[in-house]
């Protein structure tokens, strides 16, 4: 006779939840890839954000928008301290990028993704919306292999030591910007391979997790305070290592993020330091890429490609979906 299931009361509505979730972003992703290639970033933008908006205030929780997106370009968004939700559930922190990589699915280029993550309440770092310092690598090394203060050379060193290779055998995946080009130049100088992305750098430290399929090991360089969080969740999921520092170089910078509780401009922030507590978070594909399948429509049904994970069980579920009622997309 088959054992029988039992789910504990404290994890029902957790285990319910991490459905809910990919429900959340496959509506995100669908609304913005009805829009990918028409050169219009802010309408894709938009499409993601109503959707995903729509769909969290379904949930049985009462969510807070800790991480939001849009404030640097003046997009449409989930702003920071936005309540979503029924309000009659569990009290959580709520980080989100509807469409990251709205460049990526305006000219549809691949690995625009629509992602959220959901932690306990009081558990995201409430991060300002500014720059910060990035550097991570998956799962399997000693703690330390990499530091955020050393050089590019000296962590591409490191890192091709703890994993019984030669510099020449990593490869280290940066933003292209002009900003990067003297880590560019220094991570090439070692020998080790650099891959460019335009945008998307929640999804390019996910591709640190799992080398032997994105060619990935390694991510540097700086980016958005809120992708940052997001991807420490989705570490904190897998495991790996992730030091980040926020960009504080104004005054008004320094003290929107004093207002925001952050007392040490120079603190060095670890995955733990960006998400406390037990955290889920789903990923779904809107333009296909390393990480995910974009969204495909065939006659009739539209394809979703989605991963989940959880934090209190390491487990990552890899979901391909096939919807068949598509009213439920909003698609007009």
């Amino acid at each position: 006779m088959a054992e029988e299931i039992t789910v504990k009361a404290g994890q029902a509505l957790e285990r319910i939840l991490t459905l809910e979730l990919v429900r959340v972003t496959e509506r995100a992703a669908v609304a913005s890839a009805s829009l990918r290639g028409r050169g219009d970033e802010k309408a894709a933008d938009k499409a993601a954000v109503d959707a995903m908006r729509r769909e969290l205030n379904r949930l049985p929780i009462a969510g807070r928008i800790v991480i939001g997106e849009g404030e640097r370009d003046e997009a449409p968004m989930l702003f920071i301290g936005e309540e979503v939700g029924t309000g009659k559930g569990p009290a959580v922190d709520i980080a989100v990028d509807p469409l990251e990589g709205t460049t990526l699915c305006a000219k549809d280029m691949p690995g625009s993704i629509a992602v959220m993550a959901m932690a306990e309440g009081g558990t995201l770092l409430y991060a300002p919306d500014v720059y910060m310092e990035k550097i991570a690598i998956g799962p399997g090394y000693p703690k330390g292999t990499i530091d955020i203060d050393a050089s590019p050379e000296d962590n591409i060193h490191s890192l091709a030591k703890a994993k019984g290779v030669k510099p020449s055998e990593i490869a280290a995946l940066i933003l292209d910007r002009p900003r990067h080009a003297a880590i560019i130049e220094a991570v090439r100088r070692t020998g080790a391979a650099v891959q460019l992305i335009t945008d998307g750098d929640v999804a390019g430290v996910i591709h640190t997790t799992n080398p032997d399929e994105t060619g990935v090991d390694i991510y540097l360089g700086t980016g958005g305070a809120p992708e940052g969080v997001l991807a420490a969740a989705a570490l904190r999921c897998i495991g790996g290592e992730m030091y980040t520092r926020l960009i504080l170089d104004t005054e008004e910078k320094r003290e929107r993020a004093k207002k925001m509780g952050i007392s040490d401009p120079k603190k060095i922030y670890t995955i733990t330091d960006m998400v406390r507590g037990d955290c889920l978070i789903a990923a779904t594909g809107v333009t296909t890429g390393n990480l995910l399948k974009g969204v495909k429509y065939d006659k009739g049904v539209v394809k979703t490609h989605t991963v989940v994970m959880r934090s209190a069980t390491g487990t990552v579920r890899w979901i391909e979906a096939e919807h068949r009622d598509l009213s439920k997309f909003h698609l007009g």
